[in-house]
């Protein structure tokens, strides 16, 4: 979670109050989640054979499936944005909402409600449509925010380079480690691509999709607000290991 001071002793903020449009994310993909087949909470899509059918034709009608998307189908367009409020586990939801309250609500206060919002949704678009565009003949389905919360880490990562960030390590018997933000970002980028380098030939985990989301996140906050917007405070925050 993130520990900073009040609004008030935050000259750098954009605008008063909550950030409501992190926390409408939030509720939205909880909430989507949770009524979906892939919950397993919803008694009306059945359990068993029939609950996996369901889930698979959900995924398939919302998510992208990067060989349907260039197929000039109508309705394909709005894939790469349906898409992002879709999850596939628990797991998969939690890890991508953690990290969108750790570093969303910061990153939103400091760009403003609805620049977060266009940029959370264009960023993911383009995320989502780099990784299709990247494995065009690939048949796997993507769903999941992890585009868009790559771009607010790579936003944060310029706007915020001497964040400091709490981190659990399990192979380090769960030892809370105090990190700068900037080191804990690039080591996940080094990780992501790493994962993108091995995992070419089996579309299906977006770590492509994560590359692209960060770099485009990085290059906006730096073009759009440049070096003056930097906040040099050492902020505190804390976050697991899941990631996006």
């Amino acid at each position: 979670m993130i520990e900073t001071s009040s609004g008030r002793d935050r000259p750098w903020m954009a605008g008063p109050g909550r950030p409501w449009v992190t926390y409408g994310l939030i509720v939205s993909c909880c909430l989507l989640f949770v009524i979906g087949p892939a919950s397993g909470l919803n008694p009306g899509y059945g359990t068993g054979g029939r609950l996996v059918e369901a889930q698979s034709t959900y995924f398939e009608r919302w998510g992208v499936v990067p060989s349907a998307l260039w197929s000039g189908a109508p309705d394909q367009p709005l894939a790469p944005l349906t898409a992002l409020f879709v999850h596939g586990n628990w797991l998969h939801l939690l890890g991508n909402m953690l990290f969108l309250y750790v570093f969303g609500a910061m990153t939103e206060e400091r760009m403003g409600r609805v620049q977060f919002a266009v940029f959370y949704l264009v960023t993911g678009y383009l995320a989502l449509l780099g990784y299709a565009a990247a494995h065009a003949d690939s048949a796997q389905t993507l769903v999941g925010a992890s585009g868009s919360i790559s771009g607010v880490l790579g936003a944060f990562l310029w706007l915020f380079p001497r964040a400091r960030v709490t981190s659990l390590f399990p192979f380090l018997f769960f030892l809370p480690l105090r990190f700068p933000a900037w080191a804990v970002l690039i080591f996940w980028v080094a990780l992501q691509w790493l994962a993108a380098r091995q995992a070419d030939d089996r579309p299906g985990v977006a770590y492509l999709a994560h590359l692209v989301g960060f770099t485009l996140g990085f290059l906006y906050a730096w073009g759009r607000f440049g070096r003056r917007a930097r906040v040099g405070g050492a902020a505190r925050a804390s976050e697991g290991e899941s990631q996006p």
